[in-house]
């Protein structure tokens, strides 16, 4: 009986053994369920096509240059870190220095932004 039982610890001693060097084998090894989800491709919106007068579909929006003057045909201006436009003749309307110029109103709420309360 004692070779018997002898004979079972020495095989769960190395079970043991082998579970642990298995794992420690493995614990450095990337996990693929770990791995951050794929994002799309950022594309800038300083690609928005210019607005043209021949008669051609114009963009939403165009972004805003450093001389803060308003493009032909863009006249609503959008803080982007606010989230909110204004239309022209609004009360923050000539102090807001924009990021974007939106051709309509409804453009601008179309693409998640608030109008300015007054």
């Amino acid at each position: 009986m004692p070779v018997l039982r002898r004979l079972v610890f020495m095989a769960a001693i190395a079970a043991t053994t082998a579970a642990v060097v298995a794992w420690w084998r493995r614990r450095d090894e990337p996990d693929a369920s770990m791995d951050p989800p794929a994002w799309p491709a950022f594309t800038s919106p300083s690609t928005a096509p210019a607005p043209t007068d021949n008669g051609a579909a114009m963009s939403s929006w165009v972004i805003a240059t450093d001389d803060g003057a308003a493009p032909d045909g863009y006249p609503i201006k959008v803080k982007v870190s606010s989230g909110i436009f204004h239309l022209p003749g609004g009360r923050f309307y000539d102090r807001t220095n924009p990021d974007r110029w939106y051709a309509t109103a409804e453009a601008a709420l179309a693409d998640g932004y608030r109008q300015s309360k007054t």
